[in-house]
């Protein structure tokens, strides 16, 4: 679970594990799997920062050195 930020400024939390993708149009909009949309006040990589340090609490992916991007 992760917590982001509506664009009313209401906090909730996010099931990571349905998470499809995550764009920036300009907002960050989140697309889950089931086809809903999420518009949040995180920026695409904080939601992706979010999501990948769930996963590794999970142990599902390594830790990495650095996460870095770029643009």
């Amino acid at each position: 679970m992760i917590l982001l930020t509506r664009l009313n400024k209401d906090e909730f939390v996010l099931n990571a594990e349905l998470i499809r993708y995550v764009e920036r149009c300009p907002d960050t909009l989140i697309t889950l799997i089931n086809g809903d949309t999420l518009m949040v006040r995180e920026s695409l990589e904080e939601v992706v920062r979010r999501t990948v340090a769930y996963h590794q609490a999970k142990n599902l992916i390594p830790k990495p050195q650095y996460l870095h991007f770029s643009g």
